[in-house]
């Protein structure tokens, strides 16, 4: 959204003559004024301040400090890193303090000396600046537990947090996801982030072991339960104890087995085959699928009692497709990785390689993509990698991408806001700059410019 200046300061004081006065002895700092909380809300929305500074006696009812009260709840909802310093008269300490309760940086008594109000602006702006960098840095930060997961994508980013939270839990977690985008990476990221990191992480893919072994694999068998078994064997269930499971691919488990699995979810003990002693198992089970397990379970092809003991805490792990920024991200770490592999260390991405890898679909996600890059760095004559090695369709010639132009990006959303605006209050144009937050003229400027009538 175009704003029509960047304001960093927003002066909300009732008394016009006192606010001229506040505004002079700040004028090293670009600011804004409103007279009441109305004015003072859109002015917030227009020019997304950094500092404030209010009154808390404010109209209608200036005598009172409700108002001001009222307004500081609205900034704090608005953005709780603004800070909101609040000037009062001297009887009013306990007010202060309760604005100070409710989020507010800093009280000053009124009249207030210009120099130290100067200096209490300039910490709020510091502190405004260092909580801004530390959230960044927070948004970048990825738990040691999935290092082996590499994303910049938000929506990864956001999975990885989700991961580290139920780490702690013994909750069962359902990964759902298409084939080859990391499913096994985050059960065993989960694994290390938990309290069982010490023991055992087991995984067994319900879909890779024929239905007749698939019992004895999971659940073990006892010495002379069918022919060749020679000696008692555990399972992988009984193997994890202590530990995570990974039943990968569980929407292709047999019928005549998810019952006797939901049995082991609800008691947490298992037989044998063969056996006829119940021993007790503590393990954590994490299940993986690309089948959507939900409509199975309605077409009657999944157990629904099964489904909701498995669906405690259920992920979903978009396609590489659909990451921002990661097939190239990726394709780079993957070209670092084979190259050291085939003593090639000076192996590169052409521009037109990095293009196609963008533009593909990867069906088979980061598998695909890295048996792509695996056998270019194998195949590849030269230190460089082009779009043919990689049997991929060129992009965009000359290094150009529209997709990632940042004007059509901006008039792309700024239109789709102002159409939605418009839309939304009847073709009111006060009413729709207020809900933008800028001002009527820069409205039409706007729709003028975005071709809009």
């Amino acid at each position: 959204m175009t704003l029509d200046t960047v304001c960093s300061l927003l002066i909300v004081e009732d008394d016009l003559a006192l606010q001229k006065q506040i505004k002079w002895s700040l004028d090293r700092f670009e600011s804004a004024t409103a007279h009441d909380r109305s004015s003072a809300m859109l002015q917030l929305r227009k020019y997304l301040p950094a500092v404030v500074t209010m009154d808390l006696g404010l109209p209608p009812d200036a005598d009172s400090v409700s108002e001001g009260l009222k307004l500081l709840e609205q900034v704090m909802a608005f953005d709780p890193d603004i800070k909101v310093i609040v000037l009062t008269g001297q009887n009013e300490q306990a007010h202060a303090l309760r604005a100070v309760a409710m989020g507010a940086y800093d009280f000053f008594a009124k009249p207030f000396e210009p120099e130290l109000l100067n200096l209490t602006v300039e910490r709020a702006f510091k502190m405004f600046e260092l909580q801004r960098e530390n959230r960044r840095l927070q948004e970048l930060h990825q738990p040691d537990a999935l290092a082996g997961l590499m994303t910049r994508d938000p929506d990864m980013l956001r999975i990885c947090r989700t991961i580290e939270k139920v780490a702690s839990s013994n909750a069962t977690v359902m990964l759902l996801g298409e084939s080859g985008t990391g499913k096994e990476v985050l059960a065993r990221g989960l694994h290390q982030a938990s309290q069982r990191r010490s023991e055992k992480f087991v995984a067994i893919n319900c879909a890779a072991i024929p239905e007749n072994l698939l019992e004895s694999e999971l659940f073990g068998y006892e010495k002379g339960a069918f022919t060749g078994a020679g000696k008692t064997t555990l399972g992988k269930i009984e193997m994890a104890h202590g530990g995570t499971l990974m039943l990968d691919e569980i929407g292709d488990l047999p019928m005549s087995l998810q019952a006797k699995l939901l049995r082991f979810l609800q008691e947490r003990v298992i037989e044998r085959v063969g056996g006829r002693q119940e021993i007790p198992v503590d393990v954590r089970i994490v299940c993986a699928t690309h089948q959507d397990l939900s409509a199975l379970s309605k077409e009657g092809r999944f157990r629904e009692d099964l489904y909701y003991r498995l669906a405690e805490i259920v992920v979903k792990i978009p396609p590489l497709r659909a990451r921002v920024g990661d097939p190239a991200l990726l394709a780079h770490a993957f070209v670092r990785r084979f190259a050291q592999e085939q003593n090639r260390c000076a192996m590169t991405l052409a521009q037109d390689a990095v293009q196609a890898i963008e533009n593909h679909a990867w069906p088979g996600n980061i598998r695909e993509l890295e048996n792509c890059i695996k056998r270019a760095a194998i195949m590849t004559d030269g230190n460089q990698i082009g779009c043919d090695d990689l049997g991929l369709s060129p992009g965009q010639p000359d290094g150009f991408d529209s997709s990632l132009d940042l004007r059509v990006i901006r008039d792309k959303a700024e239109k789709r806001a102002i159409v939605a605006a418009l839309g939304r209050v009847n073709g009111n144009m006060v009413k729709a700059a207020e809900l933008l937050g800028v001002s009527r003229p820069t409205l039409y400027d706007l729709m003028h410019r975005l071709a809009l009538k």
